[in-house]
């Protein structure tokens, strides 16, 4: 479903990635792990283009990304829930959502995004400032989902939410894969909602790919001495 090849990301003359490759199967999760500053934000603003790539290619089905706009890639069907969520918070849920739409044509919030996350459609007229952290993470990734995407990114998607709505997130998400048939994939350091979620754990240190291991076959141990500092 998307392939990384040999992907450089640069801030200027300080290289950041150096050079790493991916493959993501349709409807598979994959966790990217690392400790903060080992480069796992940057590889995802790579993929939607927020940062542009030096070198290498980003290809999602047959769709080559790494040459095009941001705009460009959620038509092509990438979606994005970046660290820190970036809901708009003075719009309210709904109109939050419906910035999600413009790709699709679509008017109207589609009904099954109010199932996968109940809070938002209790929530809809209000504002999304006034969202705990939890249900600001379910508001963005429902405006990601808004566009129909066939590859979805999330960075850091636990930062700063409590132990019960991380499962509950991780429970959708396991939903949203199954039901929908797209990938995920998820940057993060809680091993524990990792394990929850991903067929794959890749850890990244100092911008490259220093361990891979599928689920069923993962070291525990092996990966959490990466992610201690």
């Amino acid at each position: 479903m998307l392939n990384i090849d040999k992907l450089h990301v640069a801030y200027g003359q300080s290289e950041v990635i150096h050079g790493v490759s991916l493959n993501v199967a349709p409807n598979e999760i994959v966790a990217v792990m690392g400790r903060n500053g080992m480069g796992k934000t940057t590889l995802m603003k790579s993929l939607m283009g927020i940062v542009p790539s030096g070198a290498g290619s980003i290809v999602l089905g047959e769709t080559a990304l790494q040459d095009r706009e941001s705009y460009q890639r959620v038509q092509a069907g990438l979606a994005y829930v970046p660290q820190g969520r970036a809901i708009f918070s003075t719009m309210t849920v709904q109109e939050n959502i419906e910035t999600g739409l413009t790709v699709t044509g679509e008017r109207e919030v589609p009904g099954d995004l109010y199932e996968l996350f109940p809070v938002l459609l209790e929530m809809k007229g209000r504002r999304g400032g006034n969202l705990s952290g939890g249900q600001q993470q379910q508001l963005a990734i429902a405006r990601a989902l808004a566009s129909r995407p066939k590859v979805l990114l999330l960075d850091e998607p636990t930062e700063g939410i409590q132990p019960s709505i991380i499962k509950e997130m991780a429970r959708t998400l396991r939903r949203i894969r199954d039901e929908r048939g797209l990938s995920i994939i998820v940057s993060e350091q809680v091993l524990s909602f990792a394990l929850d979620i991903a067929d794959r754990v890749l850890v990244i240190e100092n911008g490259e790919f220093v361990h891979e291991s599928l689920r069923a076959q993962i070291d525990e141990a092996k990966v959490s001495s990466f992610l201690s500092v």
